[in-house]
């Protein structure tokens, strides 16, 4: 049944930070996870920098290591690393692909980014993602191997340099590069000393096939607001770069299934999703820890404070004070207290020392001294370090 608007079940914003640092496992580590579970608890994990994937999901584990996330992805491929929501590189749990791929493939496609003359027809695209799909299919090749064996299956306009990148120029085909992986043809291999390899993801999981787009959209829209929620359509759809509008029609034929909320300071209705009715691990209910108050320090690596903040509203909430200004607009590690930005982070490797500097906005207790110095620690075993800690200013920029 529908809850209707006199219902709605009313969460204050310390609720919404209760529910969200549990959810993650950021309010303690996730009773009996494994680096695939955690990921689904994230709805995805962000890995463009996977020393950054490896230890956020460490960091959600108890006793883990970013050796035993290696280990899921390039061992037993629990962890599958692709393009995911965005058409960003993010690893997914490999008994979700098929959910991913079918839900991802079934989205909207926006207008082409590129200018005439680099710009591919519909059809030359669908040679490239074929191409890809057939040069992968029982081979791990790095980019020039797979650039190479494209242009082959295809012609030399697929190879042709056309497309702005870094201090160079990328061959054509490349623009269809993250549509391969969303559609389950591509996904990253192991290295190959400093190279990157891609290859098939059916090398790593016989077997696989995506699924019906109706059901892998619910499944993703649930996975969404078990992680993010309490959130909108709007939000969903800038979290997947799809269309509002699309987004509120899905939205609209799932509401029956879908428990809508009001947010303390947001005017929009907000929506949740029930939980699992089974888990390998332990993730508490929203009911649970609605009554909650959030606590907790925690040291979050590059792009985790996207992972949290997602369906957050209003941000001045989860950015406070001088973290708006310090924070907010760049893709800084951050320092959370409480479950809201409270400073930022770096740390320097040298051999099997790490230096963490810590800078934080507002003065810390002495409690909060002290569970920073066991953060710390935590983030030196988890990177197989020795770690010393300096409270100063982080001079680094984003992303450095």
């Amino acid at each position: 049944m529908t809850v209707g608007p006199a219902e709605a079940r009313r969460l204050s914003w310390a609720q919404v930070r209760a529910r969200r640092l549990a959810w993650h496992g950021l309010a303690e580590p996730l009773k009996g996870a494994g680096p695939a579970d955690v990921a689904s608890a994230m709805a995805g994990t962000h890995a463009q920098m996977m020393s950054a994937a490896e230890l956020g999901i460490a960091l959600r584990m108890d006793g883990a290591t970013r050796a035993d996330v290696r280990e899921a992805v390039w061992g037993e491929h629990s962890l599958i690393k692709t393009f995911g929501p965005r058409g960003t590189v993010h690893l997914l749990p490999a008994r979700e692909l098929p959910m991913w791929v079918g839900a991802l493939s079934a989205l909207p496609r926006p207008s082409s980014p590129h200018a005439d003359g680099v710009r591919m027809a519909p059809e030359q695209s669908e040679q490239v993602i074929a191409a890809v799909g057939d040069a992968l299919r029982d081979a791990e090749l790095t980019i020039d191997e797979l650039t190479e064996e494209v242009v082959a299956r295809t012609g030399p306009w697929a190879g042709d340099l056309v497309m702005p990148a870094f201090q160079g120029m990328w061959p054509r085909w490349r623009q269809s590069m993250h549509e391969a992986g969303i559609r389950g043809l591509l996904c990253f291999g192991a290295g190959r000393g400093r190279k990157v390899t891609y290859t098939s993801p059916r090398r790593f999981l016989p077997g696989f096939a995506a699924e019906e787009p109706e059901a892998a959209l619910r499944g993703v829209v649930r996975s969404y607001l078990r992680a993010y929620g309490p959130s909108t359509p709007q939000r969903f759809a800038h979290w997947l770069n799809a269309p509002a509008t699309w987004a509120s029609e899905l939205f609209a034929s799932l509401e029956a299934e879908l428990e809508r909320v009001e947010v303390e300071g947001v005017d929009a209705p907000q929506w949740l999703a029930p939980d699992a009715s089974a888990s390998a691990f332990a993730v508490p209910r929203p009911r649970d820890v609605a009554a909650d108050v959030p606590r907790g320090v925690r040291l979050l690596p590059y792009f985790d404070v996207y992972a949290y903040r997602v369906g957050n509203q209003p941000p001045a909430l989860l950015y406070p004070g001088r973290a708006s200004e310090r924070v907010l607009r760049g893709n800084f590690q951050v320092l959370l207290v409480d479950g809201e930005v409270a400073g930022l982070w770096h740390q320097r490797r040298s051999g099997r020392r790490i230096e963490v500097t810590v800078e934080p906005l507002a003065p810390l207790s002495r409690a909060r001294r002290s569970a920073l110095d066991d953060q710390v620690a935590r983030v030196g075993e988890i990177l197989e370090a020795r770690p010393t800690l300096t409270i100063g200013e982080v001079t680094v920029g984003g992303h450095a």
